[in-house]
This record gives structure tokens, sequence and C-alpha cells, in this order.
């Protein structure tokens, strides 16, 4: 098998545990997946199969979310899987919400969540979460922020719902907890789903049931050159015995930069072109 697949994660399950049940059923040793989804989200989790699991880098990075927050609660985790408490502050009026928002828009630098999977000094944060070691140095990471729009707000139980569109590496969480700061209340994640990632929609996945069988996912593999961002460049019989020996080749055109080499409408290799050769970077055949 070679290609992707979009994963509706459910809740409650690691991102890993769905590499585990899909190498359970195609019996396919090499999978891989593109943005961990903590066991608290649901939704596209973008699945590599074969030698696809090389593409992984090469996927496009925007995501969106829904995400949904209690006002008025603060928890160490940013989420209700953590100690929550209540803020005791009054409630929040939308209008306030609608002006803070465009605070949370383009490029910014975000600390992780103590209990990230970031690694710190060769440990994982949440590792030293759980022993109370709460590092101060913490390395802000560079993220952007697309857009964020009003799904819904429930005033009485003060219940914030929005979309957001994001860069990779964006946790949503953080936002959430800031968003509550800036608005002096407090805010707290209860439910996160990611719509999009990779150019993968949330209505075009497989939902992950007990009877998922191999039959369903191989008609639902995607072809890489349907989802790479990337320009694409068809090779003759001369440069594919080139790329198979792993060298590089003239470059007959104007093309640049990281490209699909392809054939017959299959990927055949990832290579770098500049104005005088293609040099394979990931060969595939």
């Amino acid at each position: 098998m070679f290609g992707f697949i979009n994963i509706n994660k459910p809740s409650g399950i690691t991102s890993q545990k769905v590499i585990s049940i899909i190498r359970k059923i195609t019996g396919v040793k090499q999978v891989g997946h593109a943005g961990t989804l903590d066991p608290l989200a649901s939704g596209v989790l973008p699945v590599a199969l074969g030698k696809a699991t090389k593409l992984i880098d090469y996927l496009s990075n925007d995501k969106e979310y829904i995400v949904s927050m209690y006002l008025g609660k603060i928890s160490d985790t940013y989420d209700i899987e953590g100690i929550v408490e209540n803020t005791g502050y009054r409630k929040i009026q939308l209008e306030e919400i609608k002006e803070i928002l465009p605070i949370f828009i383009g490029k910014q630098e975000q600390i992780p969540p103590i209990y990230s999977a970031v690694h710190y000094k060769g440990k994982r944060l949440y590792e030293l979460a759980r022993k109370g070691e709460i590092p101060h140095d913490i390395k802000k990471r560079g993220i952007d922020i697309y857009n964020n729009e009003i799904i819904s707000f429930d005033y009485e139980k003060q219940i914030l719902k929005l979309k957001i569109g994001c860069s990779k590496g964006t946790y949503i969480r953080s936002i959430v907890h800031d968003i509550g700061q800036e608005l002096g209340s407090g805010a707290v994640m209860f439910e996160l789903v990611r719509t999009q990632s990779s150019g993968l929609r949330i209505e075009n996945s497989i939902e992950l049931k007990q009877d998922l069988r191999i039959e369903n996912i191989e008609e639902n593999i995607i072809n890489p050159i349907n989802i790479l961002p990337l320009k694409k460049y068809e090779i003759n019989e001369e440069e594919k015995t080139k790329l198979q020996n792993g060298n590089k080749f003239k470059n007959p055109t104007k093309i640049s930069g990281i490209i699909m080499l392809i054939e017959d409408n299959k990927l055949k290799a990832i290579a770098e072109a500049n104005s005088d050769f293609i040099q394979p970077k990931k060969v595939l055949i």
C-alpha cells in the first residue's frame, strides 16, 4: 500500500493508537501520521501508508479547528483533563470577546503547555509536569493564526465555541488559556475537533469504527500527488533510469524548488530543482 488516508480520530485515544489499529487492519508495518492530536481531541488525522511515510514532511502545514471552552475556569493542563478550578469572575459579555479576538490573529510566539509532548532537555514536558518539575525557560515557538471566528456563545453557561485556522505546531489549548487571561476570567478547553489538516477535510474522512476493514482503507487511499503542495515534473525513460540510481539529471525547464517527479500519475520521487539540475531527495521506486 502506498498513499494517505484521512482518518477521523475519535476522542479518548492517542494518535499512536490509531496507527496501531491501521497496522493491524492492513498488515502494513510502515505507517505514520502527520500532526499529533491529544487524546481529548478528535478529527482529521492524516495517516501515511508504506513509503508515503517519507512524504509527511512535505504536506501542507495549514490546519483548522473547532474548539469549545468554558469561561470562568482555569486548569493546569488548560483543558478539563487537568485540575479545574472556578475563578469566580463575573460573566463575560459577547462584545468583550469580539474586542479581544483580533489580538490572536497573525504571526506570534507561543509557549507550549507544560502538559505537552514537547521535548525539554531530553524529556517530555508532561513527564516533568507529573513530577512537579516546571521549567521556567521553555522556548517559545513561532506560530501563525490565520483567522478565528465565533461559532456560538452561551452567555448563561459561559461557553464559547470558535473556529480557528492556524499553522503547524499551534497549541489550541494555549490559545484558549490566553483568551481567558486576556478576558480576565480564565478559560478551559473541553472539546476540540480538527476539521482540516494538510488539505484533508473532516467531511471526507473515514470513521475509525470496529468494523473498519482493509477494503474500506484501500478504496479511500489518497494519491500523494493530489495533496502534496508541490509542483509536478513528468520524467522520461532516460531520467527514470538516472533516478533509479539516485543520480541527478539536467533540468530542461524553468521549474525550481522542491518538486514531485511523476510518471503516469504516480509519484516516483521528491527532488530539488535549480536552473541546471534536478537532484533526487526521496526516491520511491
